[in-house]
């Protein structure tokens, strides 16, 4: 639980190692407002599979049947994506969502070496009035489910309970700054989306996943001076970093 070295592989360096193709997908965040606050929905993962064993938020591959075609006869690539979360969504936790909700707020690109490199579309949305409590599971691909506060869930990962990858511990310090589902879709829909295009790399300090406007970025390492945009992962502590020289 919480081993920083299931990264390690994928700090190699591509330009010695190549990069893997990109596979399109689309994540979900579905929200709700909780006694104690904003919540979100959290699924566990087969241990045997693709991020096994971590929580993660509905989600996954997209599929020829999401494909949605522009007027020009081009492949629309946020519609198509917007339209695989949405089935996602029922597949994962028979959760119905309204495509017309969706907030693309970020996307996802893993170092260039990882075997199954997933190009991911991350949209916020909130559940639909009755359908907060229908959560249902198929305890084969996903074994569990929670609706977790983002600030409760981080606390899990520190103390071991939970693993999160940095993609789902990064959504989730952004959303742990809300402290209603309204509020947080405003604010997500009102900034451009994030992009982190992820080069992975290991110092001293522990595992490190940089990002474009890291002074090591390009190179790889992470011992270079300069600015910070980066999230260092050890056993019981992630360290984000963002700062400008």
């Amino acid at each position: 639980m919480n081993d920083p070295r299931r990264y390690e592989a994928w700090s190699k360096h591509h330009t010695e190692f190549g990069e893997t193709a990109l596979i399109p997908a689309a994540t979900v965040v579905v929200l709700r407002d909780g006694d104690a606050g904003l919540e979100v929905l959290m699924l566990r993962k087969n241990s045997k599979i693709v991020f096994g064993g971590m929580w993660v938020f509905p989600g996954g591959r997209v599929d020829s049947e999401d494909e949605i075609i522009d007027d020009k006869g081009d492949l629309d690539e946020l519609a198509t994506a917007s339209k695989a979360a949405v089935r996602e969504s029922a597949e994962e936790a028979d959760i119905s969502i309204d495509p017309n909700s969706l907030v693309w707020f970020s996307h996802w690109v893993p170092p260039p070496i990882v075997p199954k490199r997933f190009s991911t579309f991350f949209f916020a949305t909130k559940v639909l009035e009755g359908e907060r409590g229908n959560v249902v599971i198929d305890h084969g691909e996903i074994t569990d489910h929670a609706w977790m506060q983002p600030s409760v869930a981080l606390q899990r990962r520190d103390d071991a309970e939970i693993e999160l990858a940095p993609p789902t511990w990064m959504t989730l310090t952004l959303l742990s700054s809300f402290s209603s589902v309204q509020d947080a879709l405003d604010d997500l829909d009102k900034m451009d989306p994030i992009f982190y295009r992820t080069h992975m790399a290991k110092n001293n300090e522990g595992t490190v996943a940089m990002w474009e406007g890291d002074a090591g970025y390009e190179a790889n390492d992470p011992d270079i001076s300069g600015a910070r945009h980066r999230l260092t992962m050890l056993d019981n502590k992630y360290f984000f970093e963002q700062t400008s020289d």
